[in-house]
């Protein structure tokens, strides 16, 4: 397959921090008063709207693509939802089947999910995956596994941690990875049981963290409490989507789904509680209130929301030569409203919102900055393109 290449002028979209009128939809900021955690504060400065980039197609033939990982040799794994793991080599195109992919429950929002690779790869090898794994009679959960990549196979498959409780529903399965320092992060969907994000003795709808061998870590907030799941660092999600760690504060955040309204960016508090589904800035499917409200002490605030939802997905922070202007700023896929999504951060903590390649119907389910400082992303659609400064 041919590698295309194009060069685009691209409006960015600037979309204020306050409802704008006649558009037909809300992006907010949240004050630092209504936050217990610490703010961002990134430089004030001025941003163009139009800026020169080349798109380039590494491939577009995968298969409901869900996330994919760079190699320290230059090639990319790439996880496919219907339960297959490639290789692409983006120099060629070429993508090479890795045999070895446990079983996964593809129906519904399940399948395989995430993959991260070890942050020594490849001394040791481990690949880790994060899938829906079927539990009979119709029922799955998520699980956390890794294994050894060797040449084109995964050898010594090793589940490293199952979530409970196990259900009959086929969505919210959650499974973003993020290695950051000693740990593993996982995010967890509620799997549609709302209720069960907030108590303490299930695995759904929360920010589960892990030694990097898979064993819960012992310092995790809820370790020692009676009841509750050792592996639990937050609670109160209601479909995360996206986990990434700033480059420069080494604070974890996430992307979560809302209901209709409500997409959430989150700054995680060991402990916290993120209030699903008590407030929330969405409402039911059709309409009607969920919960209480918006706002209930004790419970987090999200740093930035959108009503109605763009349905976020993968997040990453960029830090960079490549788009110097764009140091400290978050990138987050837009899976229903189709775009790449940029938030930057001034000095006063507001939050501006700009919307990429708006024009081209991309379903974004990862992003990623490249070893090369690039952006790289992800279509359900099936394809893998890399974002450089046009020359």
């Amino acid at each position: 397959m041919s590698i295309r290449v194009f060069v685009l002028v691209t409006l960015l979209t600037l979309v204020a921090v306050t409802a704008i009128p006649g558009v037909g939809w809300e992006a907010h900021s949240i004050p630092d008063s209504f936050s217990e955690g610490p703010s961002l504060a990134a430089p004030d400065r001025q941003r163009g709207t139009d800026t020169a980039l080349t798109i380039t197609t590494l491939t577009d033939q995968l298969t409901m693509p869900w996330s994919f990982a760079f190699m320290p040799d230059g090639n990319i794994l790439i996880t496919e939802r219907g339960g297959t793991l490639r290789r692409l080599d983006p120099r060629t195109g070429s993508l090479t089947p890795i045999d070895g992919v446990p079983e996964v429950f593809y129906e519904g929002q399940g399948g395989l999910l995430d993959i991260a690779l070890y942050p020594n790869f490849p001394d040791p090898a481990w690949v880790y995956l994060t899938y829906s794994a079927p539990m009979g009679e119709g029922r799955s959960t998520t699980r956390l596994a890794r294994a050894r990549l060797e040449g084109n196979a995964l050898q010594g498959l090793e589940v490293l941690y199952t979530t409970e409780p196990v259900q009959d529903t086929k969505k919210h399965y959650g499974g973003r990875l993020l290695f950051s320092g000693e740990h593993l992060f996982m995010a967890m969907g509620d799997r549609g049981q709302r209720d069960l994000s907030q108590r303490l003795d299930t695995d759904l709808g929360k920010v589960l963290r892990f030694n990097k061998d898979g064993s819960i870590a012992a310092d995790n907030p809820f370790a020692a409490a009676p009841n509750a799941h050792g592996a639990i660092y937050t609670y109160g999600h209601r479909n995360p989507q996206g986990l990434a760690r700033h480059p420069v504060t080494g604070e974890i955040w996430i992307t979560e789904h809302g209901p209709q309204g409500g997409d959430e960016l989150n700054q995680l508090r060991p402990g916290a509680n993120y209030g699903w589904p008590v407030i929330t800035y969405g409402e039911e499917y059709g309409g009607g209130k969920i919960g209480e409200g918006t706002k209930k002490a004790g419970m987090e605030q999200p740093r930035y929301y959108y009503v109605p939802s763009i349905a976020t997905s993968a997040l990453v922070f960029y830090q960079g030569p490549a788009f110097p202007d764009w140091n400290g700023d978050a990138f987050i896929g837009a899976l229903r409203a189709q775009h790449l999504n940029r938030l930057s951060f001034a000095a006063d903590g507001q939050v501006s919102e700009h919307r990429l390649l708006a024009d081209r119907n991309l379903r974004l389910r990862d992003v990623k900055q490249g070893p090369d400082g690039y952006l790289y992303l992800l279509s359900e659609q099936g394809a893998l393109l890399r974002m450089a400064p046009a020359e």
